[in-house]
């Protein structure tokens, strides 16, 4: 029962798929990110599903931009959130406090809002130059982001002892997480190698690892460690970066 109450505020928490109500129990807040990922094995489902009925239909457009604001409608943009709320904080070029404090404000500053329509724009630009032989391969990319964001929240410091964050991670199993983490990203990876080859594997582990170090080295320095804005943050930008990864692929695989 505590392992399903886990599950139920994970997705509660992390997506807009209804759930019942759950009491946040010390007991299950233990594994809450256990279950993480599997909002990830949702979001995928839904991109390959949308993505195959609309060219089934011949609705080619849609098919081209749904997937786009999937991951958005199914989380509720919570990610996208913590995305803006550290552009704004990145752009005031201000010291270690200053940037915490604007991640704590609840308004929008411009930069956010420009930040938004750029992600926005090169994603579905990234997403428009894959090939449809790369779609089953995109669709697992969500469970290694929230696989790896997840790590994260366990392994890497907290910039500060309160916030979503360091409430997640204070109150986890550690090690069974970051265990349980690690079986998702190798299932993820031998999911993206059957269904796609090892050029989109190769791809996909370069861009995870490159990416999971800037986020890393930027939180720590800029930020003091990372903070639940920061984790939505790197959630972001890596599936951004997977998209045009895959991309290239696609390209390469042409030649």
């Amino acid at each position: 029962m505590n392992l399903f109450g886990s599950l139920v505020i994970a997705f509660s928490m992390y997506s807009r798929i209804p759930m019942p109500q759950m009491e946040w129990t010390k007991e299950r807040m233990k594994y809450v990110m256990c279950f993480f990922p599997l909002i990830g094995i949702v979001i995928g489902l839904l991109e390959f599903a949308v993505f195959q009925g609309c060219d089934a239909l011949g609705f080619r457009h849609f098919g081209q931009i749904l997937p786009v604001v999937i991951p958005i409608l199914v989380t509720g943009g919570i990610h996208m959130d913590g995305f803006l709320d550290v552009i704004d904080a990145k752009s005031s070029h201000g010291d270690r406090k200053k940037k915490l404090e604007i991640l704590k404000d609840p308004h929008t500053g411009a930069f956010a809002i420009i930040g938004c329509c750029v992600y926005l724009i090169l994603y579905l630009a990234a997403f428009l130059e894959m090939s449809p032989a790369m779609i089953p391969a995109y669709s697992i990319i969500f469970v290694v982001t929230r696989a790896l964001s997840g790590l994260s929240v366990v392994t890497f410091p907290m910039a500060k002892e309160s916030g979503l964050a360091a409430s997640f991670s204070g109150a986890a199993q550690k090690r069974t997480v970051a265990i349980t983490m690690i079986l998702y990203l190798a299932a993820a990876v031998w999911g993206i190698w059957y269904l796609g080859g090892t050029m989109p594997v190769v791809m996909t582990l370069f861009v995870s690892v490159l990416v999971y170090w800037y986020y890393y080295a930027m939180a720590k320095k800029e930020f003091g460690g990372i903070t639940g804005d920061l984790a939505g943050y790197f959630l972001q930008i890596c599936e951004l970066a997977l998209v045009a990864g895959l991309a290239v692929v696609s390209h390469l695989v042409s030649l």
